[in-house]
């Protein structure tokens, strides 16, 4: 075959890698808006969401058309929020002097009390005052970045000042995690959210489905042969959902002890990653229908017996000990944390998915805080070979195959398999097929909070999480907090690990148990 031959199916191969396609993947425009965000003097609008912004405005993708309306207790004019956002932006890394002064003027700010039923209409006149020369046409963006326990508050006095009807344009809800903190409270949760808004206005946001690699799971799978038709009990003997933490509480400790680790990552993050890499393929490509795929695996959750559930859960919290070579406190030595705390940090969760593709094959989720290494990723372990036929010359074990897609701090996929060693002697080695996001790509890369912030100015829901999402993850956790937090007999202990480790020892015997180890790097 010639070098030049590109022909029918066939595409050119160069040093091992295919030539990208020419195509460049773009997205639908936003529309024009106005984004209210309640909490605007707090961290996550800091840290996250006017970097996010800047990020978008200096890439051009919202423009003139667009403003931002900071609402929080914190007595501060607009000059006072202009000021603490463009010192949050240099901190970020973000910041580009050249382009502030123009995104400096789309931000202000109104100080207010969120039960005052008078500050709404304050937000309501303003909005109408700079809605036209803006030109956002009516359409808005309440974003609710306060603590939980304003939610509800917040949602039900946008409903009666009639800021959430929609009149000349559409109006959005974007509201944080932890939607509720366990079924009942998220039901009462909804039910005040859904009293002034319908469910399309809705957007719940988890901000771990707008990464990369995880929505390549569904890429992965579904535009590639080679992968599912191995995604089932057939071939896969087990996998491992992680999410590692070198952080400790920080300055959350008043919400982390009403919360722990099971309500701050598993309701959420963990549940929503397991149903993405764990779903049937839709028919199409469309958001209600992967939504639907999602929530049909939170729904065949296998509930695990609570008698039993030290077979199913182990429990972690960190102790004292070294981060990058920084002595580091243990989480009772934190501020604001009670001092025999037995919140736990860290936690280890075998769970089973009853359908069809995968019965029997067992799904393990960890996170921790304090950490030795930050660390997120789906690992798919295969079933070992079914015979041995190497087994007089190697003398040694064939390790499983494995595929690992790596969500942070790296976002890339790797694929482990065994090969000959060079040389007259049959050995193996273990050798990775490495793909990384960046490689190749001289594009624009979106962040998470980035691209989840689009996707709700364009009206993309694939990435939020709908209401029975919410319920059935909080339906499959609620049983197993109550038990644990009602010191039930056989409850799971709150096991001391050393911070800087890869968590308690007591989890790596948890999974041991099926003859199967941890990833650790």
């Amino acid at each position: 075959m010639p070098d030049n031959f590109q022909s029918g199916p066939f595409q050119r191969i160069k040093a091992g890698k295919a030539e990208p396609r020419k195509t460049p993947c773009v997205d639908a425009s936003p529309d024009p808006c106005a984004m209210v965000i309640f909490g605007a003097s707090g961290d996550l609008t800091r840290r996250k969401l006017i970097p996010a912004l800047f990020k978008l405005f200096l890439a051009d993708i919202i423009g003139e058309e667009f403003f931002v309306l900071g609402v929080a207790r914190t007595e501060m004019d607009h000059d006072g929020f202009r000021i603490a956002m463009e010192e949050a932006l240099k901190a970020s890394g973000e910041f580009d002097s050249a382009a502030w002064e123009g995104f400096a003027k789309r931000l202000f700010y109104i100080a207010a009390d969120y039960n005052d039923e008078g500050a709404y209409a304050t937000i309501a006149r303003f909005l109408e005052e700079k809605e036209v020369p803006f030109g956002t046409g009516g359409n808005r963006i309440f974003y609710v970045a306060t603590p939980p326990s304003v939610y509800e508050t917040i949602a039900g006095l946008l409903g009666s000042s009639g800021l959430a009807g929609e009149r000349s344009g559409w109006t959005r809800l974007v509201v944080e995690k932890p939607y509720g903190r366990d079924t009942a409270s998220a039901r009462r949760l909804d039910s005040a959210v859904l009293s002034s808004f319908s469910e399309p206005q809705v957007y719940r946001i988890d901000h771990y489905l707008g990464k990369e690699t995880v929505q390549n799971i569904l890429m992965l799978r579904f535009a590639n042969t080679i992968f599912e038709p191995l995604w089932n009990r057939h071939y896969i003997d087990h996998v491992q959902i992680t999410v590692a933490e070198t952080l400790g509480v920080e300055r959350r400790a008043g919400y982390y002890e009403q919360a722990g680790v099971l309500r701050d990552m598993f309701q959420n993050h963990m549940s929503q990653v397991l149903a993405l890499a764990a779903m049937e393929p839709p028919s199409v490509y469309d958001p209600e229908l992967v939504r639907d795929e999602r929530s049909k695996v939170l729904l065949a959750l296998r509930r695990p017996p609570l008698e039993d559930i030290n077979d199913w859960l182990c429990l972690g919290q960190y102790a004292g000990g070294e981060i990058d070579g920084k002595t580091v406190p243990g989480y009772r030595e934190e501020e604001g944390v009670a001092k025999e705390s037995l919140v736990p940090t860290f936690a280890a969760m075998r769970v089973y998915i009853d359908n069809w593709r995968w019965q029997g094959v067992p799904i393990y989720l960890r996170s921790g805080k304090r950490l030795g290494k930050r660390l997120s990723e789906v690992s798919v372990q295969f079933r070992s070979v079914p015979h041995l036929m190497f087994r007089d010359t190697i003398g040694e074990e064939i390790g499983p195959n494995t595929l690992i897609l790596k969500i942070q701090p790296e976002e890339r996929i790797q694929l482990k398999f065994h090969t000959k060693s060079p040389g007259s002697r049959v050995c193996l080695r273990d050798v990775f097929m490495d793909f990384s996001y960046l490689d190749g790509y001289k594009g624009l890369t979106l962040g998470a909070y980035e691209r989840v912030l689009t996707d709700c100015m364009i009206g993309d829901k694939t990435l939020f999480v709908r209401k029975d999402g919410v319920s059935l993850s909080w339906e499959f956790l609620t049983p197993i907090l109550e038990y644990i937090e009602k010191n039930g007999k056989g409850a799971p202990e709150v096991n001391l690990y050393k911070a800087g480790s890869h968590g308690p020892a007591e989890a790596d015997r948890f999974i041991s148990k099926d003859g199967r180890h941890w990833r650790n790097e």
